[in-house]
């Protein structure tokens, strides 16, 4: 990639496959970008590039480019598909462009070992990366195996029909209070529901949404 395209990608701004760091001082944080990548649509992370979209650039970068694939082989679970460039943007300074393809193998995790062993997945969300909940892992994990999905259109599926009828989503807690089930089966008929393409999810930082698949974003 030239100077010229990585000054037409900055002026984008970021997006869902576009996030800018300025360092990688904190490479963990930076595994965190490129898993949600991997578990979305894939990406590009562009290290040496500010929140502003301002070009700085890295003085060492083979120093920054070392510590992220040291964080990379360490965090990073199942390992990601990636490749990297160096490219200079001026005499002392060059910028680090990763670009992580979307993977087949989802879901991946970040592993933290601080305050103890946890493992975090996280996805893309506009242009920000989020953690994913239960039910979207779930998601990511069974849809690996394309298998045909059925359901049986019972007493809960109606209550959640009806309502998604008349309002634009619902949440995983409001349906079990709404139906009056358990959390867990509530749970378990969303994900069926999204799996069989009657539902979409869409990932929120507090609770996902969920409504009718043929409705846009």
């Amino acid at each position: 990639m030239t100077l010229p395209e990585i000054q037409h990608l900055v002026r984008q701004g970021e997006t869902e496959t576009l996030e800018f760091k300025t360092k990688a001082n904190h490479p963990e944080k930076i595994v965190k970008e490129m898993v949600a990548f991997a578990n979305t649509k894939g990406g590009q992370l562009l290290v040496g590039v500010n929140d502003h979209g301002e070009i700085t650039g890295l003085s060492a970068a083979e120093e920054e480019l070392y510590s992220l694939e040291n964080a990379i082989s360490k965090y990073c679970f199942p390992r990601i598909n990636y490749r990297y460039e160096i490219i200079p943007v001026s005499a002392k300074k060059a910028i680090l462009i990763y670009t992580i393809f979307e993977s087949e193998l989802k879901p991946h995790y970040t592993l933290i070992e601080q305050p103890e062993n946890q493992r975090k997945g996280y996805i893309r969300v506009a242009d920000r990366s989020v953690q994913a909940s239960k039910e979207m892992k779930e998601i990511l994990r069974r849809k690996r195996k394309k298998a045909a999905v059925r359901f049986t259109y019972g007493e809960k599926e109606k209550v959640l029909m009806k309502y998604l009828e008349e309002n634009d989503f619902i949440t995983l807690k409001y349906f079990a209070k709404l139906a009056d089930i358990k959390p867990y089966l509530a749970s378990r008929t969303l994900i069926t529901l999204v799996l069989a393409k009657v539902l979409k999810i869409i990932p929120r930082e507090g609770e996902d949404w969920y409504r009718f698949n043929t409705m846009p974003v």
